[in-house]
């Protein structure tokens, strides 16, 4: 990584689950890290800890990345440390029907979801384009929410569907500039935010990752890949729900296993 990328990389949305998961793979690739996070008491205890287990430097940021002002403060720092990798993992998330939402959640999910992860790509775009001989990497969090419209979950798949879109797009135009672009669309994964919300296990319905699983395959993945998928089960339904089953019926899966996780809601 350090190779390809040099010795730093972002990590926006770093303080807990997948965010944490990312800064711990990137860190054990001895990638030092610019974590930025709203939470910061959990951010700065990452941050000790991943000094001391791998020898990488970290530089905290303590910010709302849903702020006017978040993009400018985390591109000061990477211009700073000639940062060439970035991770935008941050994400607003609720399971609620969409008529339960108040305004300020649906702000809320344009902030963090899309304004920002879109205004800093193109910052981090525009910095690093005029060397194309020096190799630059974004990954972006999308979901498998974002492929099918799914009750409860209406504003948050709509936003991981822009930024499934976005990195595909990316993927293709900035690639004769050195740039690895790549979404990485996780499925159902065990972070805190996740087992808040306390689904149901049905007799159907998805297999829970571990987020350090979903952040270590698609490492692995990026340069690769434009959209990759972690966990064996979760490629074989998209290949079944893709290839053999129609939209309409996988939608409608889709939603019945929802239902079935969230039956009270």
């Amino acid at each position: 990584m350090r190779e390809s990328y040099g010795d730093w990389c972002l990590v926006a949305g770093a303080a807990e689950g997948l965010g944490e998961a990312w800064s711990r793979a990137l860190a054990r690739k001895g990638m030092s890290l610019i974590l930025a996070d709203h939470r910061e008491a959990p951010m700065t205890e990452l941050a000790k800890r991943l000094e001391a287990d791998h020898g990488i430097g970290t530089k905290c940021i303590a910010l709302d990345l849903g702020d006017e002002d978040s993009v400018e403060r985390m591109m000061k720092i990477v211009m700073e440390k000639d940062c060439r990798l970035m991770v935008y993992n941050a994400a607003y998330s609720r399971v609620k029907k969409f008529a339960e939402n108040e305004r300020e959640d649906l702000d809320r999910y344009v902030a963090v979801n899309v304004r920002t992860p879109i205004r800093l790509v193109h910052r981090f775009v525009r910095l690093h384009s005029g060397n194309p001989e020096q190799r630059k990497g974004i990954i972006l969090m999308s979901s498998l929410a974002g492929l099918w419209g799914t009750r409860l979950l209406a504003p948050y798949g709509a936003s991981k569907a822009f930024n499934l879109v976005l990195a595909e797009a990316l993927h293709h135009e900035l690639r004769p500039g050195n740039f690895d672009v790549m979404a990485c669309v996780a499925g159902a994964t065990a972070t805190p935010a996740y087992l808040e919300t306390r689904p149901r296990r049905g007799r159907i319905g998805p297999r829970v990752m571990e987020p350090l699983q979903v952040t270590e395959q698609a490492l692995r993945r990026l340069g690769r890949r434009a959209a990759f998928i972690p966990g064996r089960g979760n490629r074989l339904n998209y290949f079944l729900m893709t290839r053999i089953l129609s939209r309409k019926t996988t939608a409608g899966l889709f939603n019945r296993v929802i239902k079935g996780m969230y039956p009270e809601t």
